[in-house]
């Protein structure tokens, strides 16, 4: 169960810094014709970073395996 939780916590974690990096993309480059279909809305920029921070963050790996001490 804790596994689930830390899984999902990483998620989340790489969504909001997602979205953030979305919005300042946003911010910052934009799109100044408004015909771009990604970067013309704030709303759209911050779900695609979203969705990517989370995707990317969730790839890390969250424990390692344990090695054997056991000797045979």
């Amino acid at each position: 169960m804790r596994h689930i939780l830390i899984k999902n916590g990483v998620w989340i974690v790489g969504a909001l810094i997602g979205g953030i990096a979305g919005f300042a993309y946003y911010y910052y480059v934009g799109c100044p014709s408004g015909t771009c279909p990604i970067t013309a809305n704030p709303y759209t920029s911050i779900a695609i970073g979203a969705w990517i921070g989370g995707l990317g963050f969730s790839i890390i790996p969250l424990h390692t395996t344990k090695k054997s001490t056991k000797s045979i």
